[in-house]
């Protein structure tokens, strides 16, 4: 990585890195849909029950993605200069937190499941459909955390193979369970939500499994010593990346959170048609993720191997990758459009087809808005190692801005609920100004790796304490 890449090797390197996570997006994807569509046949309840049961474990996900991203920002910068022992330290490390925080969260919705969805609904039948999922859907979260830093730490340094296989077999076993469960196949019992639940703790443990066993053979190991071992100033570098990135993510989730539960006291029909809207924003937005997370390892490698002037350009060709990609899922959604709806006519209530009609149209633009600021803000900056930007600029805009416009249009002004969703998705562009003035000034591009003396030093000073 010495020279400067031509345009095309740099965009021949980037999809070489992001078609793998392309593809683990949508299987990703096709695992929710699996679950949607399925959860069609239980009912609508169960459909709304579910997602707004999601909404916890989507907060657990994304503390697990903002310690996955400092192990992806460290790994990549130690695998471009060179450093692979340093990189099996910080796997470890990442996996040792990981494991506390699931633990914390499993405790939560596994004795009070009943208690946290009251936070998101006043029905009480999907009260109590979602704390049944809940409850048992908690089971799979300590194995969630083992996957996620383990494939995000391998995904950095290049090896974006495995973790494909991984999201594959997840899938099929995800799948498998889900109908059993809730159409009653081989003789096994049907349990409704319960059944999803179950289906997913399934796939989880199977991931587990699977990258115990690509450890043993790989050059990066999930060691028990190194989950327990000091990490002395690697600590230090991994706190200081990774609690401005949970902090974001936890941030940035929490604000969604409270957004579907405005949507969640406006009635199960915005609620389930917003379930299905996401579902198909999330398959448009597949390539444009897979894109942003590819500039993360790109900007961490080029960077670890000292090449500031390469990155530099590197940066804004990416970000004008990123925009065309996210202009490409937006002509993908509009086109499902129509058979999307034509789908559920008849599984969903007519005003929440209304409401699904309307909404996927607004998530197109909003998708383009989350393009660019997920590139910028978890690709470049992360990459860069500045992950405070994120983290500040998201808390001001996020609670400051749209959460209170949200809160106006629905509890002050009473408009009605479609109309206030058209106020969520007006978030990403009311930062998008203070994103793009900080990313040309390029001074979020930062080499945070230690020499091999340095590291040697800190460990024998903490040896001797």
């Amino acid at each position: 990585m010495e020279k400067t890449l031509s345009t095309k090797e740099l965009y021949g390197w980037t999809l070489k890195l992001a078609l793998p996570i392309m593809i683990q997006n949508l299987i990703n994807t096709l695992v929710n849909t699996a679950d949607t569509f399925m959860l069609g046949f239980v009912g609508q309840s169960a459909m709304a029950a579910v997602s707004l049961a999601n909404q916890y474990t989507f907060v657990l996900f994304c503390v697990f993605f903002g310690m996955a991203t400092a192990t992806s920002v460290l790994c990549a910068q130690y695998w471009g200069k060179g450093d692979s022992t340093t990189i099996e330290r910080l796997v470890g490390l990442a996996l040792r937190y990981g494991i506390i925080v699931s633990l914390v969260f499993t405790a939560g919705s596994f004795l009070f499941p009943r208690t946290i969805m009251q936070l998101f609904s006043a029905t009480p039948e999907t009260i109590e459909v979602g704390a049944q999922y809940l409850k048992v859907v908690s089971l799979s979260f300590v194995f969630m955390a083992i996957s996620q830093v383990y494939l995000s730490a391998l995904r950095s340094i290049g090896k974006v193979v495995f973790p494909s296989v991984v999201v594959i077999v997840s899938l099929c076993v995800n799948v498998f369970f889900n109908a059993s469960f809730i159409f009653g196949l081989f003789g096994l019992p049907k349990l409704g939500v319960v059944g999803v639940a179950l289906g997913t703790v399934l796939a989880r443990v199977t991931e587990v499994i699977l990258c115990v066993c690509f450890s043993v053979k790989s050059g990066v190991k999930i060691s028990i010593k190194a989950i327990f071992a000091k990490a002395g100033v690697l600590n230090r570098d991994f706190l200081s990346i990774s609690w401005p990135s949970i902090g974001n993510d936890l941030i940035w989730s929490l604000a969604t959170t409270v957004f579907t539960v405005i949507l969640g006291h406006l009635g199960d029909d915005i609620v389930a048609a917003n379930a299905v809207a996401m579902m198909v924003v999330n398959i448009g937005a597949i390539a444009m993720r897979g894109f942003a997370n590819a500039t993360t390892i790109v900007i961490g490698q080029t960077l670890g191997a000292n090449q500031i002037e390469q990155t530099k350009k590197y940066s804004v060709k990416l970000l004008l990758l990123t925009i065309y990609v996210a202009l490409a899922g937006c002509v993908v959604i509009v086109a499902l459009r129509p058979f999307i709806l034509g789908f559920y006519a008849g599984k969903l209530s007519p005003q929440a087809i209304t409401y699904l009609g309307a909404m996927m149209f607004m998530t197109t633009y909003r998708m383009l808005g989350e393009g660019i600021n997920t590139c910028l803000i978890c690709g470049c900056f992360r990459g860069g190692g500045d992950t405070k930007f994120g983290f500040i600029t998201d808390t001001i805009m996020m609670w400051c801005v749209a959460v209170p416009v949200m809160v106006a249009a629905a509890y002050v002004l009473k408009l009605p609920a479609i109309w206030v969703y058209f106020t969520m998705t007006l978030d990403e562009f009311e930062k998008m100004p203070v994103v793009f003035a900080h990313f040309f000034k390029f001074k979020w591009m930062k080499n945070i790796t230690r020499s091999e003396g340095e590291l040697k030093n800190a460990q024998a000073r903490q040896t001797e304490k």
